[in-house]
C-alpha cells in the first residue's frame, strides 16, 4: 500500500474512532437522566428573542449542554434559561420528569415566564441544595414535601404568585442558609425556623399574619426582612437575640410593643421599623452606629436620646416625642454629618438653634407640626401637610 493508501485509512480509522466516542458520549449519561432533560425540553421553549435551547440537540453530548452540568453519568446542575441581563428568559410548566434527576445538586430557572405549581417531584432530589425560581409567574402552594430535602441551603421562589402558607417542614430543613420568598401572596403565619446556619430571611410583600415567637429564629441571621405584612404582637424578645444582624426591616407591619435598646448595638447598617404600632421611649445604651434609622410613623414617646447623634438619615417624624431636641443632634446637624433628620408630627417643645445658622445643603431637617414655632425655615416632604405648629389643645391634652 502506498504513502497515499495509508494516509487514507489512517483518516477513515480516525473518524470511525471520533463517531465512536461521540457516540459514547452521548449514551455515558444515564437513563433516566436523558429522558428527563428530554421531558423538561419538551414542557419549556425560548420566549422571542432568546435563543437558550439553541445547543439541546440530543442527537449530541447533553452534559454539553447550555445551563447543564455533569459529574460522571450524573447531570448534578441544571441552570435553565439565559441569566444575562436583559434576556427575555423561557415560557412552559416545570416537568415533573425533574425528580428523576438524582444525583441533582443546584437547579434554578432566571427570569422568565415560567408558570403553573411547583412539582412535588423536586421533593425526590435528596442531592438538592440550591433552589432558584426566581421572577417568573408560578403559582400554588409551596409543596410541604420540600422538607424532606435535608441538605437544601438555598431557597429561592420570590417574585412570582405562590399562595398558601409557609410549610412548617421548611423551617426544620438543618442546612438552610438562605429562604427567600418575598413578593408572593403567602398567608399564615411565619413558621419557627430551626437551622443554625440561617444568616438571610426575606419574607416581605407577602399577607403573613400572627405573631413570632421569642425562639421562632436562630441568632444567626444576619438579614432579616418581615415587611409588607400584616404581623402582630411584640418582637423585643426575639430581636434581642439576633445580634449578628445587619439588616432589618419590619416596616409596614402592625408589630406592637417596645423597641429594645439592645438592637441599636447591633452590627446593623439600615434599621427600617416604620409604619408599626411600637411604642414607649427608645434608649440606646451606647452611641449608635447605625447610617439609617426609620421609626417613624409608630407610637413612639419620650425625649429624644443624644445617642442618635451619629446617624446619618434619621427619621423619627409621626410619633409623640415630646421635649428638647438634643443639642448635640443639631451640632451634628450643622457640621453636615446628619443628612437627613424628620421630626415632623411630634410633641417637641424646643431646639437651640441660632435662626440664621447655615443648614449644609447636604443635609435636610423638617421640624413643623410640633409643640413649638420652628425657629428656622426649612423644606419638608410634600406629605408632611401644610400646618406649621401643632393646635396648642394638642399639646396641652399631650402634658396633661
Amino acid at each position: 500500500m502506498g504513502k497515499q493508501g495509508r494516509r487514507m485509512k489512517m483518516v477513515a480509522l480516525f473518524l470511525v474512532v471520533l463517531f465512536q466516542c461521540k457516540f459514547l458520549a452521548v449514551a455515558i449519561l444515564d437513563p433516566l437522566d436523558f429522558l428527563a432533560l428530554q421531558s423538561i425540553r419538551k414542557s419549556l421553549r425560548d420566549l422571542p428573542g432568546s435563543n437558550f435551547f439553541a445547543s439541546w440537540d440530543f442527537t449530541s453530548d447533553p452534559c454539553n449542554f447550555a445551563g447543564v452540568y455533569c459529574d460522571s453519568d450524573k447531570v448534578i446542575a441544571l441552570n435553565l434559561g439565559d441569566p444575562r441581563a436583559g434576556s427575555p428568559g423561557l415560557t412552559g410548566r416545570i416537568d415533573a420528569s425533574i425528580g428523576k434527576l438524582s444525583a441533582l445538586a443546584e437547579l434554578s430557572i432566571v427570569p422568565g415566564r415560567i408558570y403553573g405549581s411547583l412539582p412535588q417531584s423536586i421533593s425526590q432530589l435528596k442531592e438538592l441544595r440550591f433552589v432558584a425560581f426566581s421572577r417568573n409567574f408560578i403559582s400554588g402552594d409551596i409543596p410541604a414535601t420540600l422538607g424532606q430535602l435535608r441538605s437544601l441551603k438555598t431557597l429561592d421562589l420570590s417574585y412570582n404568585q405562590l399562595t398558601g402558607e409557609i410549610p412548617r417542614s421548611i423551617g426544620t430543613l438543618p442546612e438552610l442558609t438562605n429562604v427567600i420568598l418575598c413578593h408572593n401572596h403567602l398567608s399564615g403565619s411565619v413558621p419557627p425556623f430551626l437551622s443554625q446556619v440561617l444568616s438571610r430571611l426575606d419574607l416581605k410583600h407577602n399577607a403573613l399574619t400572627g405573631s413570632l415567637a421569642p425562639d421562632s429564629l436562630p441568632p444567626s441571621l444576619q438579614s432579616l426582612s418581615l415587611s409588607w405584612n400584616q404581623l402582630t404582637g411584640p418582637v423585643d424578645k426575639v430581636l434581642s437575640r439576633l445580634d449578628q444582624l445587619s439588616y432589618l426591616d419590619l416596616s409596614l407591619n402592625q408589630f406592637t410593643g417596645a423597641i429594645p435598646g439592645r438592637l441599636f448595638s447591633f452590627p446593623i447598617t439600615n434599621l427600617q421599623l416604620q409604619r408599626n404600632l411600637f411604642s414607649g421611649s427608645v434608649q440606646p445604651a451606647d452611641q449608635v452606629t447605625i447610617s439609617t434609622i426609620d421609626l417613624s410613623h409608630n407610637r413612639l414617646s419620650g425625649q429624644i436620646s443624644p445617642m442618635f447623634s451619629t446617624v446619618q438619615n434619621l427619621y423619627l417624624n409621626n410619633n409623640r416625642f415630646t421635649g428638647q431636641i438634643p443639642a448635640s443632634i443639631v451640632d451634628q446637624l450643622l457640621a453636615g454629618d446628619i443628612q437627613i433628620l424628620y421630626l415632623q408630627h411630634n410633641y417637641l417643645t424646643g431646639i437651640e438653634i441660632n435662626p440664621t445658622a447655615d443648614i449644609p445643603v447636604s443635609s435636610s431637617m423638617c421640624l413643623q407640626y410640633n409643640c413649638m414655632v420652628p425657629p428656622v425655615q426649612t423644606p419638608c416632604p410634600l406629605n408632611a401637610g401644610n400646618g406649621k405648629t401643632r393646635p396648642t389643645v394638642q399639646c396641652n391634652e399631650w402634658k396633661g
